[in-house]
């Protein structure tokens, strides 16, 4: 499994989202869902920035909101779930279907578990880092 991110998403007024910017294993969409990530980052800036909302400045903002959750987040996430479906010791597919089961079975759990694999925590993370610029 090959995963890594450029060390620049922005040079002068050329931007990297998506696979340009951050290739992983493609088990559990998290490339997808980071790639779309970043293109809701980037636009968010862009259009303020045509609509004279914001100064050109807020760019300068998306390659430390974005770089990091493709880092710390896809990677981390990507390789989880890759060891989870190569386990192959019965006891343990075992457990962690359980473990996966009485998440579902708790709302609370379930939303926490949800908000988080389908990247929204990592989106306000971004948000915050960049103070609430990613939307």
């Amino acid at each position: 499994m090959h995963q890594r991110a450029a060390k620049r998403y922005t040079i002068g007024r050329v931007f990297l989202a998506g696979d340009a910017a951050h290739l992983n294993n493609p088990i559990g969409g998290m490339g997808m869902n980071g790639g779309l990530h970043d293109a809701l980052s980037l636009a968010a800036k862009l259009v303020a920035v045509h609509r004279g909302e914001a100064d050109a400045g807020i760019l300068d903002r998306y390659e430390p909101e974005r770089r990091p959750v493709a880092i710390e987040y896809i990677n981390a996430s990507t390789a989880n779930n890759k060891k989870l479906m190569e386990e192959r010791d019965p006891e343990a597919r075992r457990r962690a279907q359980e473990d996966l089961c009485r998440t579902a079975e708790n709302p609370e759990t379930a939303k926490a578990f949800l908000m988080k694999s389908s990247m929204i925590l990592a989106l306000r993370a971004a948000a915050a880092a960049g103070k609430g610029a990613t939307t």
